[in-house]
């Protein structure tokens, strides 16, 4: 499978040796910030922008970890070339519907997600389930927490915010999430979800569910990027009708994914 990587800081040198492991070519890197004539460490060519990167027309994905800001333009500009995208930059879902519109119109395929680990979609799962579970308890009060590096660049984490849609969605009893600090108690139909930046954490994420006798806490962390670039690489396998590692992509699927259509495959 020939994989264009747009963005080239840790995730991306991380996601090339996870490809080149998998038998996968990387044809090219798109990296605004190295020189056009710069060479990746796969030998792939490193380009500024996505109209210049000409070796993009043998790709069949990219993979996209960059900046909130970036992230959309980039998606429509590979969308316009009609490139698959696996996109794991978070921060700019305000746009995820519009920008879903503009992918089905091209005929191209986006696979988004907060989080391509395969633990913290397995996570999500099981939050729900235990949501769902207690939510006829009213005893039992829901929270949460997060905590993350001191360069994450939005906040609250999309990993975070996909894990409260879960627990609400399984539950009557929440309404809505309080993710800012809380000048008195958080009204009864409230999630209080607070972040942490500090240091070098790879990220925490739990959710707590209390009652007067005892507390059932259920709480993913990651010990690194290792599992966020294979599971954006598995990801990208399902999104090229790529058959596994070290194989050539098929007939590319069209339309709008998550890592829970992926997983949901798996699981089946």
């Amino acid at each position: 499978m020939n994989i264009a990587l747009v963005g080239y800081g840790k995730m991306g040198k991380m996601l090339e040796n996870g490809a080149l492991e998998r038998g996968h070519r990387v044809i090219a890197v798109v990296e605004p910030y190295m020189p056009d004539s710069g060479v990746a460490a796969s030998g792939a060519p490193v380009y500024k922008t996505i109209a210049g990167a000409d070796a993009l027309e043998t790709a069949d994905i990219a993979i996209e970890f960059t900046r909130p800001e970036s992230a959309p333009d980039n998606i429509r500009n590979l969308a316009g070339r009609k490139i698959p995208v696996v996109c794991g930059t978070t921060g700019w879902y305000a746009l995820l519907d519009e920008i879903s519109a503009e992918i089905r119109a091209a005929g191209s395929a986006l696979l988004w997600a907060s989080n391509f680990s395969l633990g913290v979609n397995i996570f999500y799962r099981i939050a729900s389930c235990a949501a769902k579970a207690f939510d006829p308890f009213p005893e039992y009060d829901v929270g949460g927490m997060e905590a993350h590096h001191n360069k994450k660049a939005d906040s609250p984490s999309g990993t975070a915010k996909t894990l409260v849609e879960k627990v609400l969605a399984a539950m009557t009893r929440k309404k809505q999430a309080a993710w800012d600090t809380l000048d008195g108690p958080p009204p009864a139909d409230t999630i209080h979800f607070p972040s942490l930046r500090t240091g070098s954490v790879p990220g925490v994420h739990s959710i707590f569910f209390d009652s007067p006798a005892d507390t059932v806490e259920i709480t993913h962390t990651a010990r690194g990027r290792e599992g966020f670039a294979a599971g954006a690489l598995r990801a990208a396998e399902w999104l090229a009708s790529c058959p596994g590692p070290g194989q050539d992509a098929g007939k590319a699927r069209a339309g709008v994914f998550t890592m829970e259509d992926v997983l949901g495959e798996i699981l089946r």
